[in-house]
């Protein structure tokens, strides 16, 4: 499977174009300083509840299927004695969802980064320890495709090849299309990545549903955010 095919993004043909890049702005109630992540550092079982008898519902690999970097969620809770469960934000279908798994086999780590997308400016605003520091100027899904909404984050990071459509970088998203179920092989993911070799101008929605970012902006993005980041698109 091609890294194309795999990150779903859409891809037609032609066009850079050059992000507007300032302080992102403020958005309603307070962005939080930091998110707690959870490294998974071997395949985990994913339950309802915080107790090994519930019932499986999901599986987490240890590695991403694209890069091989080491898994890493989210954590939203915990659970048990010592904190013996944990619960976390899972990738894929249905979007946004979340279980509960072992705390062996895992580590604990944070990130102070976090994107938030807003459909209705189309843009991508950026924040760090609380405080907007960039927004970016973005094409996001047509009427027909549309940019999901929801909680989210970043499982992996992949560097392009110069010709690629979509280059220079994407960052795969634990979203999925709510029309696409799959698209030339891949799982309908969603992905923030460039505008090489595709059509549409910045600032417009005509993507199937992908984010896509001028080269600079997305470099600037690539450089900074790793597996885990949340990203939360909302109206």
């Amino acid at each position: 499977m091609t890294q194309r095919a795999a990150l779903s993004l859409a891809l037609l043909a032609a066009g850079i174009g050059l992000a507007a890049i300032g302080t992102a702005p403020a958005f309603a109630g307070a962005v939080p300083r930091s998110q707690p992540l959870v490294v998974v550092q071997r395949d985990h079982v994913v339950r309802a509840q915080p107790d090994a008898s519930s019932p499986r519902v999901d599986a987490v690999a240890a590695r991403r299927p694209l890069t091989r970097v080491r898994t890493v969620l989210p954590l939203l809770g915990s659970a048990g004695r010592h904190d013996s469960w944990l619960r976390v934000r899972l990738p894929g279908r249905p979007n946004g969802h979340a279980g509960w798994i072992s705390a062996r086999g895992t580590r604990g780590s944070s990130t102070g980064w976090r994107i938030r997308v807003a459909l209705s400016d189309r843009r991508v605003n950026v924040y760090r320890d609380g405080r907007g520091i960039r927004s970016f100027r973005a094409v996001i899904g047509q009427q027909s495709t549309p940019t999901p909404r929801g909680s989210f984050f970043v499982e992996e990071a992949l560097a392009l090849a110069a010709g690629a459509p979509g280059a220079p970088f994407a960052l795969a998203t634990s979203a999925r299309s709510n029309v696409l179920q799959e698209f030339e092989g891949g799982p309908g993911q969603i992905a923030l990545h460039g505008t090489r070799g595709i059509p549409g101008s910045l600032g417009t929605a005509v993507s199937h549903g992908c984010i896509r970012l001028s080269s600079r902006a997305i470099a600037w993005l690539a450089s900074r955010i790793g597996a885990g980041v949340p990203v939360t698109i909302g109206r």
